[in-house]
């Protein structure tokens, strides 16, 4: 290997260093096949010993990519942030991709004026591929030319969508089984919107678990604190004898705790309370609170494993559902 210096090396620089053509080069640094592997690892090592740093703009035109991705929540601000399972969503996939050299971009999008302009953007060819998060309805991201990855399976999702979900229904059997076997007979639920599979999907496995004899109470919220005390107070109104109820979000479930208190009930003695996605605020709640978990991080993971698969045209696995388990605490 030659003893080259330069104050600002160029590809010739490492290509003398490595004793390698520029053309093997361009190929080792833009990750393209059919390089042997000693001579991959010496162009390495001369990047390292020059401090080469590749020209951006010079490999998008050779590997036709950005170097980016973006995570897309169809969410307004004030609910991503107050919201830990979008926030603990979005650091396992910043985490993950902190692993690789691809870019996150950051995107949250609800009104049709911000959709629009999310829209514009991704035609724009400005990222490789799209995380797409709390999906309302189908979506909107539709006939796009790069690959897309859904957290959470999306309504209406065909065989060539690409998501990484949760057993939501499995996961509500197990919460209303384990009220049952505490001898709870009037289950109550507080479900989610139901323009997203997830919301859908928990309201099932209720039912599914719910006595052949009972009759399902549902009242409905949108996942935050303050619509999980008004369900509370409406189920309440509804069926004043219920004596369990279990909540489609562990932050409507914190709001639900805050409506029993307020309408003296105790829980659990008089209203078990179970919730779903074991986020800290769970173990944080008065009392602490039974929940279903989900696996926020792996989730976050492995949709980040399989978009950049999708991205270099390697695709695996189109779909991934994750366990759910049940995490028992006081409230129940």
């Amino acid at each position: 290997m030659a003893e080259v210096s330069a104050k600002n090396p160029t590809l010739e620089t490492v290509a003398a260093v490595a004793g390698v053509s520029k053309s093997t080069v361009s190929r080792v640094i833009n990750k393209l096949p059919h390089v042997r592997k000693d001579i991959r690892e010496a162009v390495e090592l001369a990047i390292a010993q020059t401090g080469y740093v590749p020209n951006q703009a010079a490999r998008s035109l050779v590997t036709r990519r950005t170097g980016a991705v973006a995570l897309v929540v169809q969410e307004p601000d004030t609910t991503v942030f107050s919201d830990p399972y979008l926030t603990g969503l979005i650091h396992a996939v910043a985490d993950e991709l902190d692993r690789t050299d691809v870019q996150l971009v950051t995107i949250t999008a609800r009104s049709e004026r911000e959709q629009a302009r999310l829209d514009r953007f991704l035609r724009a060819g400005h990222v490789d591929g799209v995380l797409l998060t709390s999906t309302h309805g189908a979506g909107v991201l539709g006939g796009l030319t790069v690959p897309v990855v859904h957290g959470g399976r999306p309504l209406g999702a065909t065989r060539d969508t690409m998501w990484v979900d949760a057993d939501n229904v499995g996961g509500a059997r197990l919460a209303v089984q384990h009220l049952r076997e505490r001898g709870r007979e009037r289950i109550a639920m507080i479900a989610g919107p139901q323009d997203m599979a997830v919301s859908i999907d928990r309201q099932s496995g209720y039912r599914d678990a719910l006595d052949p004899n009972c009759r399902p109470v549902i009242a409905y919220g949108d996942f935050s604190a303050d619509s999980g005390a008004r369900a509370m107070h409406q189920l309440l109104a509804w069926e004043p004898e219920l004596d369990a109820v279990f909540v489609s979000s562990d932050l409507m479930a914190v709001g639900a705790l805050e409506a029993l208190r307020a309408n003296g009930r105790s829980v659990p003695s008089d209203v078990a309370v179970v919730g779903f996605d074991d986020v800290e605020q769970a173990r944080r709640a008065d009392p602490p609170l039974t929940t279903v978990r989900q696996p926020i991080e792996e989730q976050g993971r492995r949709m980040v494993r399989m978009l950049l698969d999708a991205v270099a045209g390697d695709p695996g696995e189109r779909s991934v559902v994750l366990p759910t388990s049940i995490v028992v605490r006081s409230s129940s």
